[in-house]
């Protein structure tokens, strides 16, 4: 398993500013990514939000498994605790969906409010996530306008702007962090291979096979389908039967494997190889 790193400086920054941020929120946003749900999850946040409701969003759910969303959302169900999983580019609900699971999520204090004869406030909520989750896709979808920048690739939101998105709740938009250090590499590879990694740093042939391994391990027969190959063949054969295949070839019709490990990934996070979880929710995490 190859091993990723990427915390940049304005990371770093960015986790600071929400930090600073926390005392004025009533409760967190976390958008994870329903293809690789534990591996999105950002542990700075549990030792930041210690406490405060959350609500857990599994975006991009049109290239995940339907039966594998369908588990992770009643696993990452719990006390303080809803979990949504949505089609944020489709799904026109998502917006009543959101704000009525953080009216619940907030509705304890409210009432404390109103018991000690205060005029309830909006809530406040802070929206985070890893890098390209879609939130700032989601920040659109509920204030109903292009309030955030959107793009395929990491790192396009850099600053903390503050979205009504009604008038019960305010949203925080934060920054795509990671953190400094992936305990397990196959954390790391996951969010390299889903997009959530600046390409530049990568070796992505290196990533390809790590994704090419833990796909025939879950969905096997796929690969072998889509790139006209049997499921004899090793990892780093399979970059070749798929350079084959899409007629990724070198001077002397050689395999050009480093365009082939391109050309699966990118194939992979369109969803041309079909709705895939790259994490089974029965597996311990």
């Amino acid at each position: 398993m190859v091993t990723v790193q990427w915390y940049p400086g304005h990371m770093e920054k960015a986790r600071r500013d929400m930090a600073d941020h926390l005392k004025a929120v009533d409760m967190i946003i976390e958008l994870r990514d329903a293809r690789i749900p534990m591996a999105s999850r950002n542990p700075i946040l549990d030792e930041m939000a210690a406490g405060k409701p959350r609500l857990i969003i599994l975006s991009k759910t049109d290239l995940a498994d339907p039966a594998a969303t369908e588990k992770w959302t009643a696993r990452l169900r719990g006390e303080n605790r809803d979990c949504l999983a949505l089609d944020l580019m489709n799904d026109k609900t998502c917006r009543s969906r959101i704000i009525a699971s953080c009216r619940a999520l907030t509705e304890a204090k409210r009432q404390r409010m109103i018991r000690r004869g205060i005029r309830p406030r909006p809530m406040r909520a802070m929206a985070c996530g890893i890098p390209n989750c879609g939130k700032s896709t989601l920040i659109n979808r509920i204030a109903g306008k292009n309030s955030a920048r959107t793009a395929d690739k990491p790192g396009v939101t850099r600053s903390l702007t503050w979205i009504k998105a009604d008038p019960s709740l305010e949203i925080l938009d934060t920054p795509g962090v990671l953190w400094p250090k992936f305990d397990d590499p196959k954390t790391g590879s996951l969010l390299a291979a889903t997009g959530a990694v600046n390409e530049d740093i990568l070796n992505l042939k290196d990533i390809a096979m790590d994704t090419i391994h833990t796909v025939r391990d879950l969905y096997p027969g796929v690969l072998e389908k889509e790139y006209q190959t049997d499921e004899a063949v090793r990892t780093d054969v399979m970059l070749e039967k798929i350079a084959e295949t899409r007629h990724l070839l070198k001077e002397g019709n050689e395999p050009d494997t480093e365009r082939a490990a391109i050309a699966f990934l990118h194939e992979l996070r369109r969803g041309k190889l079909g709705r895939l979880t790259l994490e089974a929710a029965d597996e311990e995490n």
